[in-house]
């Protein structure tokens, strides 16, 4: 009989349930479609039960597939900051799913943005006042419906992020927890103390009582209840968010290197061994915590990354967003057309919600290839700016970058990464890496691997892009896109724009850190 991992990695636009044998071979694995929805300009949002539903069913395609595994511990990755509340005694979900992308909570930041409580805020949770994390949007789900505050009081509903419903799912109800990594960005957590901050609390409006118990991410977090597909009492043994365990599984853990996943949107990160503060433009955060041993960060939060591939081919009309590559490959320049895809504000360095994308460079020479090609750019140039940005925090210039992600499989993306870096890209063969984090993460504590096992596995094959652009044609993309983010930053939109968001602070500006020229 074969033992096996199960590791569910639940993310904005698929969730993703693969098995891993003690060999380290992913030996099955099935994915579902999440559908995101708009209501309004600014908003959006997942329905709480397809989210749950995606998960049952990407397991059970699983198991049916390689059904003589037994399954030796479970590992849980998810979008990160995306909340939603739950009836603690039903399990029934009250409201939405709100996911990390959405706006709607921005107006709710306007009384917190005096500079004191902004240093505060930032201070204990490592992060900027921005709509993206968490708090804001609990409160506003609150707010949404009349009676949930005094349901909230009286201990009868549940808050958080997506890993905490899935934990409460699996368990039959039991556990409302989450790891200290996911609390980390709901920006109510003081990160030097590992616990939920009263006064944060007090500032967003969130009642203490609706929150998961916040554990170290290799914690048992539960046994399975018995619910389909899954037997009952098998151990969920990790949880964390996928950015976070994409870096686990690229077998980073110490200082010095930095990976980015490429999925909706992108996350930059890098260890820094201790708390370390920016000054330009990037949060601190808990990538994991082993024990008592926190892991602390750097973080570049990019909105909108390879969504920018997916909107641009179907503007475009075209299949699939391969199609979109084969397009942007007919041509070999862009010819000076540029897209900043502020499609829901811009995230790291410039922190500007209220911002809304633009194309520029348009001439009667200009063809769909050079749009699909600035697309493409586009990705490219945002993980430009957070990478230089990183550089500049840890005064060091950083060799190379690690990818991974949905979006990483397609060459010319990342040829034009490794372009706009001037650096090479070392691109990850498993696509599926944050689920394979957690489930080496699950793996470890059930004994499956040992700990410099885990830290070898889906090491040995990745491929290289390298430079290959020359700096006056790098210069010149660069030059049009830094003059485009100008002009992006320039604007400003009122609350009404986008029906309940507002305009974030001011102080956004084109990055000039070194590397950035």
């Amino acid at each position: 009989m074969t033992h096996a991992v199960l590791a569910v990695d639940q993310g904005t636009t698929n969730t993703k349930a693969l098995l891993i044998d003690s060999a380290g071979t992913v030996i099955v694995k099935a994915s579902r479609p999440m559908a995101v929805h708009h209501p309004r300009p600014g908003w959006v949002e997942q329905s709480a039960d397809a989210i749950w539903s995606s998960v049952v069913e990407s397991v059970r395609e699983c198991l049916a597939g390689r059904p003589e595994v037994t399954i030796a511990a479970i590992g849980i990755s998810n979008q990160r900051e995306s909340v939603l509340l739950w009836d603690r005694k039903t399990g029934r979900a009250v409201g939405p799913c709100v996911t990390w992308q959405c706006r709607r909570s921005a107006a709710r930041l306007d009384s917190l943005r005096e500079p004191g409580l902004q240093r505060t805020i930032t201070a204990k949770t490592g992060l900027p006042l921005d709509p993206l994390f968490s708090a804001a949007k609990i409160a506003w789900l609150l707010d949404s419906e009349p009676g949930l505050r005094e349901r909230a009081r009286r201990g009868e509903l549940c808050a958080g992020t997506v890993d905490s419903w899935l934990v409460f799912n699996l368990t039959g109800r039991q556990v409302h927890a989450t790891d200290v990594g996911n609390a980390s960005r709901t920006q109510l957590l003081d990160i030097d103390r590992r616990q939920w901050d009263g006064e944060l609390t007090a500032l967003f409006d969130v009642p203490a009582s609706v929150l998961a118990e916040v554990r170290p991410s290799d914690s048992v977090f539960g046994a399975t209840g018995g619910d389909a597909p899954l037997r009952k009492g098998v151990p969920i043994l990790a949880v964390m968010g996928d950015s976070h365990a994409a870096l686990f599984g690229h077998g980073i853990r110490k200082p010095g290197k930095v990976k980015a996943t490429y999925g909706t949107g992108t996350s930059l990160m890098t260890l820094t061994g201790r708390p370390r503060a920016s000054s330009h433009g990037l949060s601190t955060t808990i990538a994991w915590a082993r024990g008592k041993e926190p892991a602390y960060a750097l973080e570049g939060n990019i909105s909108v990354s390879g969504q920018v591939a997916a909107f641009m081919r179907e503007l475009l009309g075209l299949e699939d967003e391969d199609a979109l590559a084969a397009l942007a490959e007919t041509v070999p320049s862009s010819e000076g057309v540029c897209c900043v895809p502020a499609f829901a504000g811009l995230g790291a360095p410039y922190w500007r919600a209220d911002v809304r994308g633009l194309i520029t460079g348009l001439s009667l020479a200009t063809k769909p290839a050079h749009v699909a090609r600035a697309a493409l750019e586009a990705i490219t140039l945002q993980i430009r700016d957070v990478f230089g940005a990183m550089e500049a925090d840890l005064g060091a210039r950083i060799g190379e970058l690690s990818a991974d992600g949905g979006a990483s499989r397609n060459g010319l993306l990342m040829q034009l990464q490794a372009d706009m870096l001037d650096r090479p890209v070392r691109r990850n063969s498993v696509a599926e890496l944050s689920a394979v984090g957690v489930g080496l993460m699950a793996g470890i504590g059930r004994g499956v691997w040992g700990e410099e096992e885990a830290g070898a596995l889906f090491q040995d094959e990745h491929v290289q892009f390298h430079p290959r652009m020359s700096a006056q044609e790098r210069e010149g993309i660069v030059a049009g896109w830094l003059a485009a983010i100008t002009r992006v930053l320039a604007t400003e939109r009122s609350a009404s724009d986008f029906r309940g968001g507002a305009p974030a602070s001011k102080g956004a500006r084109v990055s000039t850190i070194p590397g950035q020229a």
